[in-house]
């Protein structure tokens, strides 16, 4: 453990599209820190995903970090139309199903806010479908 490490905490992320089954490649998203409830956020950085639905390079948070803001660009990810309609068993029995909004999701974008402890590590993953999202502590 390097010098520094255990006054800090680190995060990362990664996204699965639920509505395909796979990894949601190239979405945006915004880190940012704070070092309590009361405080004003600091922007860190951001990163896009990579083919794997990973976030790589965010970047370090820094230290006395209380709360983290992550900020996934969902919308901009649907309006480029990564998923697949294709298969649909409500449209094959000739059923209409239900249509995203222009923007290409509900949600145009997923922000989800937690508490940090220093010198832990926090992987947060996003599950996306068009019209919602679940999120978990992970490992």
């Amino acid at each position: 453990m390097s010098a520094g490490t255990a006054t800090t905490a680190s995060v990362s992320t990664h996204i699965l599209d639920t509505s395909v089954g796979r990894p949601a490649a190239d979405v945006a998203v915004a880190l940012a820190a704070r070092t309590g409830p009361d405080a004003g956020w600091q922007v860190l950085g951001d990163s896009r995903t990579d083919a794997d639905g990973r976030c790589k390079d965010l970047p370090a948070l820094p230290e006395g970090t209380a709360q983290v803001r992550l900020e996934f660009a969902t919308g901009e990810y649907f309006a480029n139309g990564i998923t697949s309609t294709s298969g649909n068993k409500a449209e094959e029995q000739g059923r209409e199903t239900p249509r995203r909004s222009d923007s290409g999701a509900f949600f145009p974008s997923v922000t989800v806010t937690f508490t940090v402890i220093a010198g832990e590590h926090y992987h947060v993953p996003l599950l996306l479908t068009p019209f919602g999202y679940s999120v978990y502590r992970g490992s």
